[in-house]
């Protein structure tokens, strides 16, 4: 039942996985502590609590709403021309909008 998790593309996803939430963990960190730098002593801890809760919250809904959208195998769009025939489902949509920002992300920074 769990063999599938001892192999070595899934443990190297784990160990990729967790490096990426240690680096947006500590980037979180340093993001709410220049942020609650502006309030007072008495207000920095609470704002800094509130400010990792809410990270972790919305990083766990975020991951769940992606897997959710990324098991839907089922065809959203069919596309069938002379050219091009293929169906569009919540995973192809998903890799979509992230090569797409992607290249956004990389022709803004070559430009800029």
């Amino acid at each position: 039942m769990m063999e599938h998790l001892l192999t070595s593309e899934a443990i190297s996803a784990l160990l990729t996985l967790t490096f990426l939430e240690i680096v947006l963990g500590i980037d979180n960190l340093i993001f709410i502590s220049i942020i609650t730098q502006k309030l007072s002593v008495q207000h920095q801890k609470l704002a800094t609590n509130i400010g990792l809760f809410l990270a972790m919250l919305l990083r766990i809904v975020l991951l769940f709403g992606i897997s959710v959208v990324v098991q839907m195998q089922s065809s959203w769009l069919t596309i069938n021309t002379s050219w091009l025939k293929t169906n569009i489902n919540g995973q192809a949509v998903i890799l979509i909008l992230g090569g797409l920002f992607l290249l956004y992300k990389s022709t803004h920074e070559i430009f800029e």
